[in-house]
Order: C-alpha cells, then sequence, then structure tokens
C-alpha cells in the first residue's frame, strides 16, 4: 500500500512522517528531497530542462544548481509546467523502485502531489494534514528561518492548500475530485501528543479498512 501524507508549507506533514516510520516502521519518500537528488544522479535530466527552459541551470564547473532553477520557475507557471513534465516520470521511475525494495507499505510525502494530473490515479490513501494558514506561516519562518514575505510568496504557489486550510476548496469545482481523494485529515493544531494520537488513530484505520 502506498500512504500519501501531504499538506502545505509548515502543516507539520514531514513530522506526521517521522511518526508513522517510528510507529508502524513504513518507509518514507520524501519526494521533495529525492527530485533534488535526481539531478545529481542524472545529468541528462538537467540537460533536458536546460533545453526546453532555454537557459544554464550549471556553475562553472558543471554542477547543477537549485537557486538557477528556482529563479527560472518561481513565476512563470509554464516553465513549472515544462519541468514537471521532464521530472515527474523520473520521479514515478525512482518511486517504484523504492517501493519495490520495501517489504512494507510505503508512505509518500509531497505537498503537491493532489494538484499534479500525473499523480490523480497514484496512491491508496490520502493523509491530508491541515493547519490555518497565518499558524502554517509562522511554523514556516521558525523553522526555516527565512523572511515571512518570502514564505508567503512560497505559499501562494499552493493554491488548493490554502484553500484547503482555509475551506474555500470545496466551493470549487476544480479542486472536488482531488478533495474526494482526501482518506482522513489530520489537524495539526495542538500539541505533540495530540498529534500523536490522530496519526496512530488515523493510520490504524486505513490498515484496518486494508485489511478487509
Amino acid at each position: 500500500m502506498v500512504i500519501i501524507v501531504t499538506g502545505g508549507i509548515g502543516s507539520g506533514k514531514s513530522e506526521v512522517c517521522r511518526m508513522i516510520a517510528s510507529e508502524y516502521g513504513f518507509p518514507v519518500y520524501d519526494a521533495d528531497s529525492r527530485v533534488k537528488a535526481l539531478y545529481v544522479r542524472y545529468p541528462e535530466l538537467v540537460d533536458e530542462l536546460e533545453t526546453v527552459l532555454e537557459c544554464g541551470l550549471r556553475d562553472g564547473d558543471g554542477n547543477f544548481v537549485p537557486a538557477l532553477l528556482a529563479d527560472r520557475i518561481f513565476t512563470d507557471h509554464d516553465s513549472v509546467l515544462k519541468t514537471e513534465e521532464k521530472v515527474f516520470p523520473y520521479l514515478i521511475s525512482d518511486f517504484a523502485a523504492f517501493s519495490a525494495a520495501s517489504e512494507s507499505h510505503v508512505v509518500f510525502e509531497s505537498a503537491t502531489v493532489l494538484e499534479k494530473p500525473a499523480f490523480d490515479c497514484f496512491g491508496d490513501a490520502v493523509i491530508f494534514v491541515d493547519a490555518p494558514v497565518a499558524l502554517r506561516i509562522e511554523r514556516a519562518c521558525s523553522r526555516d528561518g527565512a523572511d515571512r514575505k518570502k514564505i508567503i510568496a512560497r505559499m501562494s504557489n499552493q493554491r488548493f492548500m490554502n484553500m484547503i486550510s482555509d475551506g474555500t476548496a470545496g466551493e470549487s469545482a476544480e479542486y472536488r475530485k482531488q478533495i474526494s481523494r482526501i482518506t482522513a485529515v489530520i489537524s495539526n493544531t495542538g500539541g505533540l501528543q495530540d498529534l500523536e494520537s490522530q496519526v496512530r488513530m488515523v493510520v490504524d484505520a486505513i490498515l484496518e479498512k486494508d485489511n478487509k
């Protein structure tokens, strides 16, 4: 079984994944960190990106520079789509190898998986980790030591996550299908003990349903 854990910046999805790994022993595939590793592992992927984005993404020594890609796609939605079209096949293949090597259920952690058509039929259960936008901004600033404006700018690219947090996602026909994929919602507004309790309850219910 593939259990997806998703949520916006500062929601606490990584903490939920750590709890699942500790409590149940399920390996966690962190999509963000794995993508960064793919750029290093597959130089041909960077070649493809430089071609479609029509810009250099390496330093003088030929090493991939993540900041160059981030600057190129940050405010250009078309460039984001072109990048995803190249990256996602590599990511999906990498995850397939990761899950095949596991003898247990696996967890796929990603902030944007529900918003990307390439993952429409992906996963067996979806756990959405939520918290109010203001709290998520506060957490992200504290965690990353980043400027508040930069965090808000990053969050603006996670429209669906924000709409769920403020309760407006259900009003959009565009997002009803994605909402229907969510198996359970964990509200991360309390302490660690409350979060651990919700994680156990949600994962136990998912596993019980799978065993029926």
